[in-house]
């Protein structure tokens, strides 16, 4: 089952709770297998520019997302900057940003920015609220 904002219904519980708190931001650089060199070198290069933390580059779909990706956290009080970074500096990946508010859902399907085209994400079924 793949979900997308337009496929699921926005209800009460998915609009903006004042009292949810976002922690913070992750960024899923998006790329193809054959890329994976080159966007691991662009990933610390960021990283290491923008002072933020990379994790684990998966060089297949992991999780929702349908492709390689890699995360990196972003603090809250940050997130202009890095947003306005990668929409300059992204070259041809796509970058989904979310929140992270504890509603794994809500965060990847209604709260997110993308840059670069939208893709479909595939959430496991541990991600699927009913």
């Amino acid at each position: 089952m793949k979900l997308t904002p337009s496929s699921a219904a926005l209800t009460a519980r998915d609009q903006r709770d004042p009292a949810v708190e976002i922690r913070d931001w992750h960024a899923h650089v998006y790329f193809d297998p054959d890329d994976a060199t080159e966007v691991t070198e662009f990933i610390k290069f960021a990283s290491s520019h923008l002072g933020i933390p990379m994790g684990y580059v998966h060089t297949r779909p992991v999780g929702p997302h349908p492709r390689g990706s890699c995360q990196l956290t972003v603090p809250t009080h940050r997130i202009g900057e890095v947003v306005q970074w990668f929409a300059i500096n992204r070259g041809k990946y796509t970058i989904l940003l979310h929140p992270t508010t504890g509603d794994d859902v809500a965060d990847h399907l209604f709260h997110a920015l993308w840059l670069g085209p939208n893709e479909e994400l595939v959430p496991p079924p541990t991600m699927v609220s009913n």
